[in-house]
């Protein structure tokens, strides 16, 4: 059975880590211009972290329970 929690775990192992990889504020937008940079970084690691953010951009973040 897949894990129904996999955001949860995925966005709380090291929260800003991709903001603090790339010198951006906590709490700023990355720009686009850098989170296409990190896609195709040597890095694994940031990469990762970088399409997760692509991935968080289609999310519906009102909150709440529905």
């Amino acid at each position: 059975m897949s894990d129904k929690k996999w955001v949860q775990k995925a966005f709380g192992a090291h929260p800003g880590a991709l903001h603090i990889e790339l010198g951006v504020p906590q709490g700023k937008t990355i720009p686009p211009r850098l989170l296409k940079r990190a896609e195709n970084s040597r890095n694994p690691t940031m990469r990762k972290q970088a399409n997760l953010a692509e991935t968080a951009k289609r999310f519906d973040h009102r909150g709440g329970n529905r």
